[in-house]
C-alpha cells in the first residue's frame, strides 16, 4: 500500500465500567482490524476465553454472542454500521465497540495480540 493513501477498516476498543458509579469507565485495550471477519473475531477470541471466569449469567451472554450475536454483529460491520457487544460480571460491565474507519498511514499498527481485559476477569468461585 502507498504511503499516502488511506484504508478501510475497523476500530475496536474495550472498556470497563463500574455499574455503582465509584470508578469512571476505564479504558482496557484497542485493535485495528482491516477486516470485518477479524474485527468480530477479536472479541470471540476474548469471549472464548473469558467464559470460564464468568458467572453463569454472564457467560450465557457471552454464548449467546458467539453464537447469535455474532452473525448480526459481521452483516451490520459488512454494512459500515458500529457495533458494541456488552458483557456484565458482578459489578463491572464490559463493552466491546467496533467501528468503520479510514485508517491514515501513520495510525497503523503492527502488534496483534490479546487485549489486557482478556486477563482482568478473576475465576469466579467454585461450588
Amino acid at each position: 500500500m502507498p504511503m499516502n493513501t488511506t484504508q478501510r477498516g475497523y476500530w475496536c476498543e474495550c472498556w470497563t465500567e463500574d455499574v455503582t458509579g465509584q470508578q469512571p469507565p476505564a479504558f482496557i485495550a484497542s485493535f485495528d482490524a482491516h477486516t470485518a471477519p477479524q474485527a468480530d473475531r477479536w472479541i470471540a477470541v476474548i469471549l472464548r476465553t473469558i467464559t470460564p471466569m464468568l458467572d453463569p449469567e454472564a457467560c450465557d451472554a457471552a454464548w449467546d454472542w458467539l453464537y447469535d450475536g455474532r452473525i448480526e454483529t459481521r452483516r451490520a460491520l459488512l454494512r459500515a454500521e458500529p457495533c458494541t457487544v456488552t458483557i456484565s460480571q458482578a459489578e463491572v460491565r464490559v463493552t466491546w465497540t467496533i467501528r468503520p474507519v479510514l485508517f491514515l498511514p501513520l495510525a497503523h499498527r503492527q502488534v496483534i495480540e490479546l487485549p489486557a481485559c482478556a486477563y482482568e476477569f478473576k475465576p469466579r468461585p467454585t461450588d
